[in-house]
């Protein structure tokens, strides 16, 4: 880190951020010349920090405000070290942080730290979970009351439909795109295939897979911050709030994963189509915890607009071959690669939390030997199956009470994550539609 330093003499100004359980980036900016002592000795913050609303909010009655006497956690760098933040005038180096007890402990209530403890539990088998995302993103001109497409920067006009795979849509903001390539190269965060999406100016990016599931978890997180920073230097929002036009499908967070053993082998690969009983297995527990970790995969007001039948996310509980009506779809291809994409997240998920919440899913039914019920053909939107949680309130009362998600997150977290949701819950209640869309845009 300290190399990274002086590398870059020419910053002149540090930030150190955590995620927190909404995924929103807390923490401080410190003065370059403090460097040293902050890598050494980490910095300090209140463990409700990491436990605030989506506004930035203490959560009401929170055992770790008041009761605790508001008191520290110690944080320190994660192994991601310094990457630079293209998207500010000044110079500025960002080192990533996660939370910890005074003595030493990881703190039950950071997400990073459930990740980790997912990833543990594959070690402890001698698997690695292979990750990737693909990140759905719309570009808005939020200037007035009523949402609209960002004028093209080369005619002034804007777009009025869905252009789907369109190189004209991607070319409008050429600009932008190149910029946000180049700063993914310098943030090494590894973005391939740009495309335009069916809802107006709306686009997706897929992220490289990783063996390592909290690296993943870091870029998703990275990229989302560097979405939105550098479309505000070219003068419009980008936002991955879950639909902010109700005519349109929103965006979603689609996780690719498989798991290799301690040969590197794909367990989930029989040599064939239909893929291992391991596969099976991981299936089935993806399944089984759906309704539970919906909260996870929905976690705010907005989210529940884009999971209607036909918007383009899956609202009943079942798997395919190749069928991107379901809530999780085996792709086609190679068999070395055979894989599992759960396609229920939106896009203003915490990734941590989301790839904590499906990686846990599967190995739960790995370890319990669990096989599911037969994949489906056709339309999944004209099946009778049985269904997510269909409202804020319901997800979070299943979350709360769900057994296989209390094997996945510690109860601290579990607790916090429920008074934070009943909290937000509560305030949208007397929050209109149009406000409530607007509250989104910047936050998630």
């Amino acid at each position: 880190m300290k190399t990274w330093l002086r590398k870059n003499p020419h910053v002149r100004a540090i930030r150190v951020a955590a995620a927190d359980l909404n995924g929103q980036p807390r923490g401080k900016r410190v003065p370059v010349r403090f460097a040293d002592k902050l890598i050494e000795d980490g910095t300090r913050f209140p463990m409700s920090v990491l436990n605030l609303d989506i506004w930035g909010e203490d959560i009401d009655n929170s055992p770790l405000v008041l009761a605790s006497g508001d008191r520290d956690g110690v944080l320190q760098a994660t192994e991601r070290g310094f990457l630079p933040m293209p998207w500010l005038d000044t110079p500025t180096g960002l080192l990533p942080i996660w939370m910890f007890h005074e003595d030493g402990r990881p703190y039950g209530g950071d997400p990073r730290h459930a990740l980790a403890n997912v990833v543990a539990r594959y070690a402890d088998r001698g698997l690695t979970p292979v990750v990737a995302v693909e990140l759905e993103f719309f570009l808005i001109d939020d200037s007035g009351r009523q949402l609209r497409v960002p004028a093209s920067p080369n005619t002034g006009k804007r777009r009025t439909m869905g252009e789907i795979l369109s190189l004209r849509a991607l070319d409008v903001f050429d600009k932008f795109f190149t910029e946000l390539y180049d700063a993914c190269e310098a943030m090494d965060i590894p973005a391939d295939t740009a495309i335009s999406e069916a809802g107006i100016g709306q686009f997706e990016i897929n992220l490289m897979h990783q063996e390592d599931a909290l690296r993943a978890a870091d870029d998703a997180w990275l990229f989302k911050m560097l979405v939105k920073g550098l479309a505000r230097r070219h003068g419009f929002a980008a936002s991955f709030m879950a639909k902010p036009y109700e005519d349109y499908a929103g965006s979603g967070l689609h996780m690719h994963f498989s798991v290799l053993d301690k040969n590197g082998s794909n367990i989930f690969d029989d040599g064939g189509e239909q893929g291992s009983n391991l596969l099976l297995h991981a299936i089935a527990g993806c399944m089984n915890a759906m309704s539970g970790c919906t909260l996870v995969f929905a976690p705010h007001a907005n989210s529940y607009d884009r999971m209607v039948p036909g918007a383009h996310a899956p609202t009943g509980i079942c798997w395919a071959y190749e069928n991107r009506t379901t809530a999780v779809r085996i792709p086609s291809g190679n068999h070395k690669a055979r894989r599992i994409e759960h396609r229920l997240s939106g896009g203003d998920v915490n990734p941590y939390l989301t790839i904590a919440a499906v990686l846990g899913a599967a190995l739960n039914g790995i370890e319990d030997g669990q096989m599911p019920p037969d994949p489906i053909t056709g339309n999944a939107y004209m099946l009778d199956l049985p269904t997510i949680p269909t409202d804020w309130k319901s997800a979070i009362d299943t979350f709360e009470a769900c057994p296989e998600t209390a094997r996945i997150f510690a109860p601290e977290l579990i607790r916090n994550y429920v008074m934070t949701k009943r909290q937000e819950l509560m305030y949208m209640a007397e929050t209109s539609k149009e406000d409530q869309t607007n509250l989104y845009i910047d936050t998630v």
